[in-house]
């Protein structure tokens, strides 16, 4: 599987969206990404690629978008 694969799977399994509703997702912008859904995105995006995100880097992920830019800073490509 493709790393965009991954990363897309991450949000539609932990937030109930469809690949098509991915571009322009923001946090609170839809019911499912509340502050609990937020955790369940960090945490499937960490079990995606093995990896651990910083404080820091959880609370910036504000996007579909601005999490491509996040995991890039732990040597994934998308």
């Amino acid at each position: 599987m493709e790393n965009m694969d991954k990363y897309e799977n991450a949000f539609v399994e932990a937030l109930g969206v469809g690949r098509a509703d991915l571009a322009g997702l923001k946090y609170q912008g839809i019911p499912a990404w509340d502050s609990v859904g937020h955790m369940q995105l960090v945490a499937a995006v960490e079990d995606a690629f093995d990896i651990m995100m910083d404080t820091d880097d959880i609370i910036d992920f504000s996007s579909f978008e601005k999490g491509k830019e996040i995991v890039a800073k732990y040597e994934v490509e998308l």
